[in-house]
């Protein structure tokens, strides 16, 4: 039998772990970040175009690299941050696998520029899919360029599986937030297609967060602070009635790199408990400080997952600081059951000295059991009394009156008066989620919620694709803030927003004044309308227009569906019944969750054995 192992072509082998190291443009940012802010870089600019599947580029002013050192980067296990199997559990810079710049060469075309502050001349290096086109010595300035280009060039099947460029460019700058927000004393800047999303400047971590997620953020803020032996946690939480209805703004932080927890996820809802509506979630900017040896950071590809070894205690330390934190800004109360508050002695008199001692006077002749005497009380108008009233009736004879014959129109008088009969309703709710409905086959079970985003979703694709959408015109207009990201995106498709009757009267860079809103919402709901529909955009939607229109059809009757566990009048009930069985396609939820679901009668005998 011959022999049917053999090794890997490198070309392949990198490739392979391309697909574990870039799974899409965003993968690339954060990898060259990265390594820009390892190099000591004080100023990090990053260009992209078509959301990256042309080119992203990062320019810093870091220290560059030697002739050798830039050749040898894209090799394979090629780290500068590695010596022995030990230092990976002392790891403390960005990344250090040595298989980043490697992969990335593989399946791109990547143009690189660094120098060295102490040499005069830079090296310049093309690649394209791992082998190198030239090499040669230029002029350039300290610092490093890289420029990625045609990423997937030659796997075109991974290609064709990328989202459309709003929602790649959502994840380049989800990436390109969570390396700036943990490194504020770094000047960053991000270009797209030539137009500026973001410049921030050097600055400390409060002025950092506001200039990324807009001015009015700075009022959410509640600041945390605490050290222990175990952990070093600083940051922020928003206050509780700045609470959305999306996980947005959540960042946790381990010693300055971002990390994913649903168990320290946990901890800090658990501290918000009873103060958060429901449906309702904290935003949060967590930084951790933890004994690297505490931590593994090598168990997941992206390096954004890490495994604790004394979760349970950062659990304790974290729930207990945030809720410390919310008490001591007064904005949960704080609960001491053993004091009470009316017994506190002000600050003014803690340390005052009586001057004398205080005196009672005490009426000695005042007699409880004494009778008092009646006193005469003189009024100024004295009515007089009239003797004589009854000489206003003499000689008024009664009516004598005989009603034998008087006839007097009247009803037969019975229950049917009083009780209005009672018909047999057709529906009834339960649980407050559930109709249920007697049909000739059986009965049918509806949950409401389901049913009515089928019928709202219906209403709004045909007002939105066939019919004018009406739009009710607000009194006062209504300003709303929204960070950078969304306000571009709000741009983009302001036409299709438009067109489900929302009427905007400017928008500018953090801000938007929304003059008309569609009839079927109220003004109460148009922030919480308007995230959601951001939210499922950057999320769902895909290049044509007719699809954000589909997506926006979606997005309304989610937001404005009956909701589980509202109670519904008989009347409401049927006609939900009613609306859904008149929608062309009443089965199924716009989601493709089934809106109701039969039970024949055969079925029902059988459960009871007939």
């Amino acid at each position: 039998m011959s022999d049917i192992i053999q090794l890997l072509p490198d070309h392949v082998a990198n490739q392979i772990a391309a697909g574990e190291v870039v799974q899409r443009p965003a993968s690339v940012v954060k990898e060259l970040l990265e390594n820009a802010i390892d190099a000591d870089a004080t100023s990090i600019k990053l260009l992209i175009k078509d959301a990256g599947k042309a080119l992203i580029q990062v320019i810093d002013n870091g220290k560059g690299m030697s002739e050798t050192d830039a050749r040898l980067c894209f090799e394979r296990h090629a780290t500068s941050k590695i010596r022995t199997a030990q230092d990976l559990f002392n790891i403390e810079t960005k990344g250090f696998r040595g298989e980043a710049l490697a992969s990335i060469a593989a399946i791109a075309h990547v143009e690189l520029k660094t120098k060295p502050a102490q040499q005069e001349l830079g090296t310049h290096i093309k690649i394209e899919g791992t082998e190198v086109v030239s090499q040669e010595l230029i002029s350039t300035p300290k610092g490093t360029s890289i420029a990625v280009k045609n990423l997937f060039y030659n796997i075109p099947a991974r290609r064709n599986f990328l989202k459309s460029n709003q929602v790649e460019t959502r994840h380049i700058v989800d990436e390109f937030q969570r390396v700036a927000l943990v490194h504020p004393d770094i000047e960053f800047s991000m270009y797209h297609n030539e137009n500026e999303v973001y410049r921030l400047n050097d600055t400390n971590l409060r002025q950092r967060i506001v200039a990324i997620l807009g001015k009015k953020t700075n009022e959410k803020l509640v600041p945390i602070n605490e050290e222990t032996e175990v952990l070093g946690l600083t940051g922020f939480v928003s206050k509780p009635e700045f609470s959305k209805k999306k996980r947005g703004e959540q960042f946790f932080f381990v010693n300055n790199r971002f990390i994913k927890s649903p168990y320290l996820h946990h901890a800090i809802v658990s501290a918000f408990d009873g103060l958060l509506a429901s449906g309702f979630h904290p935003s949060y900017f967590l930084y951790l400080t933890v004994p690297t040896q505490s931590i593994d950071i090598n168990i997941h590809p992206t390096k954004t997952e890490v495994k604790f070894d004394n979760e349970k205690i950062l659990y304790a330390i974290i729930r207990s600081t945030v809720k410390h934190g919310l008490g001591q800004y007064n904005v949960a109360p704080a609960l001491d059951f053993n004091r009470d508050a009316t017994m506190d002695v002000p600050y003014d008199f803690k340390e005052k000295q009586l001057k004398s001692a205080p005196t009672v006077t005490v009426d000695r002749s005042f007699n409880p059991f004494k009778t008092e005497q009646q006193k005469d009380i003189k009024f100024p108008y004295k009515r007089e009394k009239s003797q004589q009233w009854e000489s206003l009736y003499v000689d008024i004879e009664a009516p004598k009156t005989t009603i034998k014959n008087i006839e007097v129109e009247s009803e037969l008088i019975n229950n049917s008066l009083f009780k209005e009969e009672q018909s047999i309703s057709k529906t009834h709710q339960i649980h407050k989620k559930y109709i249920v409905s007697a049909i000739k086959s059986g009965i049918i079970f509806i949950n409401q919620n389901l049913a009515h985003q089928r019928i709202l979703y219906e209403e709004y694709l045909e007002q939105i694709t066939v019919n004018d959408t009406a739009s009710q015109q607000l009194l006062f207009p209504l300003e709303i803030n929204f960070n950078n990201d969304d306000i571009l995106l709000i741009k983009e498709i302001q036409s299709d927003i438009e067109s489900t009757g929302f009427l905007f009267d400017k928008i500018e860079n953090e801000s938007l004044v929304v003059k008309g809103i569609p009839i079927a919402i109220s003004e109460s709901q148009v922030t919480i309308v308007l995230e959601q529909l951001l939210d499922d955009i950057k999320n769902e939607i895909p290049e044509t227009s007719f699809s954000q229109l589909d997506v926006m059809a979606k997005s309304l009757a989610k937001s404005l569906a009956i909701k589980n566990g509202s109670v519904l009048s008989k009347e409401e009930q049927e006609d939900l019944v009613e609306r859904l069985f008149l929608c062309k396609e009443p089965n199924h939820a716009p989601n493709g969750k089934p809106t109701f679901i039969s039970m024949e009668i055969n079925e029902i005998d059988k459960r009871f054995g007939l």
